[in-house]
């Protein structure tokens, strides 16, 4: 046989192959289904049909959102779409947490309000859970395809569920309150959460065509995006779009601007870009850039007013975010009226052990324990014993000396608050607690359970963030055991399956929380006198 013909054979049969075992499938006419707005094509990779990019939204600036236009024939929908434009766009990373982070930074748009879906079918007239992500960044950035720990594809296939995710409008864009000028402008102060709202009615007019169930949609975020979700329980005309909500790490914001405060920051905006009141709506045509430095100095000048007059400047310093504005926010989050409006709605609420701490502490990592100690007695001078105690009570296992100083107080306290205020509803839905304490080996260990590192686990991609995990045989058996509780919180709102111990519901007596590391384990109130100490 001359060479070229046994070559040509060769390669065919490498093409055949490559087809017969393809783990993706694309066509004109495959993965397509319909939305109120036209048709969609997506692609199957694993055996899970996947869309992105699918417009849920529009709108002009500073404008509500309206349901998108429609088109004609069939939207192709294979990639992520648009992020928000953000105040600090990324110029330099810090060389390790960007490794362990990685980042996907994606393409920026003001028309941003575009949407993802991961389901196991399309056509098999099944009714699933559906799962909806809210990512972090806090209310300024991130997108939900920000971490490699957000793809939604493994946690469709193990759950038999529909994940949905979502980008919205952030920051000045999202949040900047210009109802003194006019009506059309009453809901600006909260069109962020408004988008969210948007998504939600999406589901429920739209994802039965991805194989969903409108009537069974939890929402779920972590960081920023656990406060979203705890605003999205406080907002009456959002009730009924959801039905279980899971708060990872995003109880650290448990009051809200009121209008006083953003209707002062939406004057010194226009003071900034030299607008009269009466020339409001040029601001429509203001460059982002522009808009952003201008917001930045509003929030400068209102921050030291309020510092000024002895008010409090909420959470890690005056920042964008919902308010309470009486039109679509009319209670702040933490208040009775919030927390009855979601009183029939399970809830789990969590963080990680370490949180921002191995940032905050990184050059303590390898201390001695008497350089440990020193840090201690200056930050603790007169209750150093006893802080010593407390830490040895609610982590008798730690070993290490850097384990004295890194443990998290910013964004655990938020969350028994509010699981205790939640749980104390008469006839409420169940509250569940969890706390991630699984130390990541990456990096000789130095970032610990740090912020996001349960995300790998929840959405179980422990291979896609190998730099984040390590990638070992204990992240993959945890990794099993936390998605599984996310499935059956999102199925039924309660996260129990075999591979837990019995996860008992949480309320203020026990304190009930669930560990999840190499041993998951209950434990009560393990850090209750820690946490009155450093309050």
């Amino acid at each position: 046989m001359r060479k070229t013909s046994f070559l040509l054979i060769i390669t065919a049969f490498c093409c055949l192959s490559k087809s017969t075992f393809a783990q993706i499938k694309t066509g004109e006419n495959l993965a397509v289904t319909n939305t109120e707005s036209g048709k969609v094509r997506g692609y199957i990779h694993n055996n899970i049909f996947t869309y992105k990019g699918i417009p849920y939204a529009e709108a002009a600036r500073f404008m509500p959102p309206t349901k998108p236009k429609p088109w004609s024939g069939v939207r192709a929908s294979l990639v992520y779409g648009p992020v928000a434009p953000l105040l600090d766009p990324t110029t330099n990373v810090q060389d390790e947490g960007e490794f362990i982070f990685h980042h996907d930074w994606g393409f920026t748009n003001e028309d941003c309000m575009r949407l993802n879906v991961w389901t196991p079918s399309i056509k098999d007239g099944k009714k699933r859970p559906v799962m909806f992500w809210i990512h972090g960044g806090g209310f300024t950035a991130g997108s939900s395809q920000e971490l490699p720990s957000y793809d939604g594809e493994n946690l469709a296939k193990k759950g038999d569920v529909v994940v949905v995710s979502i980008n919205h409008r952030l920051n000045i864009l999202g949040y900047l309150d210009l109802s003194a000028y006019g009506e059309k402008y009453k809901q600006s102060a909260n069109l962020s959460i408004l988008d969210m709202k948007a998504a939600l009615e999406w589901v429920k007019a739209n994802i039965e065509n991805f194989g969903g169930d409108p009537n069974n949609v939890m929402i779920f975020g972590q960081s920023g995006g656990g406060a979203k979700v705890n605003t999205l329980m406080a907002m009456p005309s959002a009730k009924g779009l959801f039905h279980k909500v899971i708060n990872e790490s995003g109880s650290f914001r448990t009051a809200m601007l009121e209008k006083t405060e953003t209707q002062l920051i939406a004057s010194e905006v226009l003071k900034a870009l030299d607008l009269q009141p009466n020339q409001v709506d040029d601001i429509q045509k203001i460059p982002f850039e522009k808009l952003s430095i201008a917001g930045k100095k509003a929030l400068k000048v209102v921050a030291d007013k309020m510092k000024a007059e002895g008010k409090p400047v909420i959470g890690f310093g005056l920042s964008w975010g919902p308010s309470r504005d009486g039109e679509v926010l009319p209670y702040q989050l933490f208040s009775n009226e919030a927390f009855e409006l979601s009183k029939n709605i399970p809830l789990m609420v969590g963080t990680t052990k370490n949180e921002f701490t191995p940032f905050a502490g990184m050059a303590t990592f390898n201390s001695t324990k008497e350089q440990a100690l020193e840090i201690i007695k200056k930050k603790y001078p007169t209750k150093t014993d006893a802080y010593l105690e407390a830490v040895k009570k609610a982590y008798p296992n730690d070993t290490k000396p850097s384990d004295l100083l890194d443990i998290d107080f910013s964004f655990r306290p938020g969350a028994v608050i509010q699981a205790n205020q939640k749980s104390a509803l008469s006839g409420g839905a169940a509250t569940y607690m969890y706390l991630f304490s699984w130390q990541s080996p990456v990096l000789d260990g130095k970032f610990k359970a740090v912020h996001c590192m349960e995300l790998p686990f929840v959405f179980n991609n422990i291979a896609r963030c190998e730099e984040m995990t390590g990638g070992g045989k204990d992240a993959y058996v945890l990794a099993d055991k936390m998605s599984q509780s996310w499935i059956n919180f999102a199925k039924t709102g309660n996260p129990n399956h075999a591979g837990l111990p019995k996860w008992e519901t949480y309320d203020a007596k026990k304190g009930t929380t669930m560990f999840f590391d190499n041993t998951c384990e209950i434990k009560y109130h393990h850090d209750a006198a820690l946490l009155e100490l450093v309050k």
